[in-house]
């Protein structure tokens, strides 16, 4: 089983359980429940495997909603550090507009960016892992959407170089992210400072001079920005956009903090490039790089942590509903608090259905880009009503910050604007 990815996360749970960090996060329990079903489901999958091969091809063609054992682990494990320690970490990483140092290295120590380097590399990536890292940003976005969006980008980093670059490139740059230290801090700068940017329409530039590309242009909300080492850049070749990465202390390469309305605990950055030097083998060069196929995993990233911060949004407003008493009896009482909360419940199950039908359609190699373009337009809309919706259902309460809805809200609004900065 140790040659196995489903034995190397069991032998990192393991590491991790003899480790005295879960006993500070209290997270003990958790990772004895998650040993124990590992171990369980490790010996049922041998006897199913068989099973399995005979019924895959029929499988392939269905849209399964059922989780695999490894992935309900997986989500259990982060929906408790995101529960009890995202979100009380949350309020002042939001206040401060820092990410926390003590977060990535708790992060780093769950193996996050494992899930993005594939099995040859040592990491735990299969050929199907869209399905699997949304679950996890959205288990982890219900702590909070803007510490979970800044946690996930070594992750969405090593997803975009394992699947956007040649295999040098990867042999290169993926073992950092395995290494015993954490893992590199890289950004994924696509966004631009243009009124209705269009990520097709790219004004940054990259120009072929002999041996280097010179990238000039700016760009705008890169998550992580200010801190990262490197960054994957989006760049106008004049033959289709490409991907760079880029050394952060390159000549010409100026970084500057920009707060924005929400994703505070981010470190959104402004980026701007002078006739940055860029060597050839920089450049992202899988020979099947699909840009437009990187944007949809970039938008699905962002539903997927909608869909946290959504569910997060109403649980708290169930839970407020059902204490808060008006004229002698709940408010979830009256017909006109009872029915809001309920579209609340029915527009996130529907934000989930098309986000996982879009990532299963990805994961199977299918055609994903009406069903992400689907996604990303519905749960722009109704991420942002289900938002208004907790702020209002709070009433005053929802305007202060004694309440983390006024957050919510704010973050919940990136969803519609935000193109790269993360990748599925």
């Amino acid at each position: 089983m140790a040659s196995t990815a489903q034995g190397r996360a069991l032998a990192a749970l393991y590491r991790v359980a003899q480790a005295d960090w879960p006993d500070r996060l209290k997270l003990r329990k958790v990772f004895e429940r998650l040993l124990y079903s590992g171990a369980r489901a490790g010996f049922g999958l041998a006897a199913r495997r068989g099973r399995k091969a005979t019924r895959q091809a029929a499988a392939d063609d269905l849209f399964d909603l059922s989780l695999s054992d490894e992935q309900r682990m997986l989500v259990e494990m982060l929906e408790s550090f995101a529960l009890d320690t995202l979100r009380p970490a949350a309020r002042e990483a939001d206040a401060r507009g820092v990410l926390p140092a003590v977060l990535l290295n708790q992060v780093h120590e769950l193996g996050l960016a494992h899930y993005g380097v594939g099995e040859s590399l040592g990491g735990l990536a299969g050929e199907r892992t869209i399905v699997t890292n949304a679950l996890m940003a959205e288990a982890m976005a219900k702590g909070d959407l803007g510490l979970a969006a800044a946690l996930l980008v070594p992750l969405s980093a090593a997803n975009c170089i394992r699947r956007w670059a040649s295999p040098e490139q990867q042999v290169a740059w993926l073992p950092a992210f395995v290494a015993a230290q954490p893992a590199p801090r890289m950004a994924i700068a696509v966004n631009e400072p243009a009124l209705l940017f269009d990520p097709h329409r790219l004004a940054t530039r990259a120009r072929r001079r002999g041996g280097h590309y010179v990238l000039s242009g700016e760009k705008c909300l890169v998550l992580d920005g200010l801190d990262a080492s490197r960054l994957i850049v989006a760049a106008e070749t004049g033959r289709g956009p490409a991907l760079f990465m880029v050394e952060a202390g390159s000549k010409g390469l100026e970084r500057r903090h920009e707060p924005a309305m929400g994703l505070k605990a981010c470190g959104t950055a402004r980026v701007r490039l002078k006739g940055v030097k860029v060597p050839l083998g920089n450049r992202l060069a899988a020979a099947d790089f699909d840009y437009q196929a990187f944007l949809d995993l970039s938008h699905l990233a962002w539903c997927a942590l909608a869909l946290g911060t959504a569910q997060a949004a109403l649980d708290y407003v169930i839970d407020y509903c059902n204490q808060r008493t008006a004229f002698g009896e709940p408010i979830s009482h009256r017909q006109g608090v009872a029915f809001l909360v309920a579209d609340m419940a029915i527009e996130l199950d529907a934000m989930r259905l098309m986000v996982w039908r879009a990532s299963a359609r990805a994961d199977r190699g299918e055609a994903f880009r009406r069903e992400a373009y689907l996604a990303r337009l519905f749960c722009a809309e109704k991420a942002m009503k289900i938002g208004t919706d907790a702020v209002q259902l709070l009433g005053g309460h929802g305007f202060t910050q004694e309440h983390p809805a006024e957050r919510w809200y704010r973050d919940l609004r990136a969803v519609a604007l935000m193109s790269g900065g993360l990748q599925l």
